[in-house]
């Protein structure tokens, strides 16, 4: 098993502890004691597991909860004897001699062979811490999907829902307003008909009275000439 002091190390062997640093990663800049410096940035290799990112367009950016969420999956899978992790220690102490890379590698190797490693052993423990992050990968996702069914997925069904309820609203309010519509045109044929029965019956009345008084006038002519001829 790695040794206490190790695992107090490993998080600054894996990611910069500048918090300065880590948020200019993305583009590129370190601000580092006041000045700016340039991230060195490597193409991954084939090999290198690639999560891709949100389609959504969001940049991620590297966080201490999932690096020690990582990291504490990786120490509780950590292998017995010198391994990659004791092999990452060893390269992470020569980080600032002037050495270029293969040199680097090299010098931390030949420490690694006197503790019985090989390059083989090297390289199938950390295709070993691999696949534990793809656990966690796997773990995550679930967790994730979870997540999205539990909050994501139920408001997408009360939208549904609720577009389902404005649409019935909506048909509702369209039968309603014909119907208003066909009261309205009700009512205006029921006023015309007032309209032309009140025109009519005035009529009548007003013919009912002239005949009336016509031949009131006639009778009351006749009773006058009737008391001046009948004597």
């Amino acid at each position: 098993m790695a040794s206490k002091n190790i695992w107090n190390n490993i998080k600054s062997v894996f990611v910069v502890e500048d918090e300065t640093l880590i948020k200019n990663e993305q583009s590129g800049e370190a601000v580092k004691n006041g000045k700016t410096t340039t991230v060195p940035r490597k193409t991954p290799s084939k090999n290198s597991p690639v999560i891709e990112q949100s389609s959504m367009g969001q940049q991620g950016k590297v966080t201490s909860k999932f690096i020690d969420v990582l990291l504490g999956a990786m120490e509780k899978s950590n292998l017995d004897g010198f391994d990659y992790l004791e092999y990452k220690q060893s390269l992470s102490s020569l980080a600032k001699m002037p050495m270029d890379e293969k040199t680097k590698f090299q010098s931390a190797f030949a420490m690694a062979q006197t503790m019985g490693a090989t390059p083989q052993k090297l390289v199938d423990s950390a295709t070993h811490y691999i696949n534990v992050l793809k656990e966690e990968e796997h773990k995550f996702e679930k967790a994730l999907a979870n997540q999205v069914d539990g909050n994501i997925g139920n408001k997408r069904e009360q939208i549904t829902q609720l577009d389902s309820v404005i649409k019935e609203k909506a048909a509702q309010i369209k039968r309603l307003t014909e119907e208003i519509t066909q009261h309205q045109q009700k009512i205006e044929g029921l006023e015309n008909e007032i309209s032309k029965s009140s025109v009519k019956v005035e009529t009548t009345k007003n013919n009912f009275i002239a005949s009336y008084n016509k031949l009131v006038a006639q009778i009351h002519s006749d009773v006058e000439n009737m008391k001046e001829y009948l004597k």
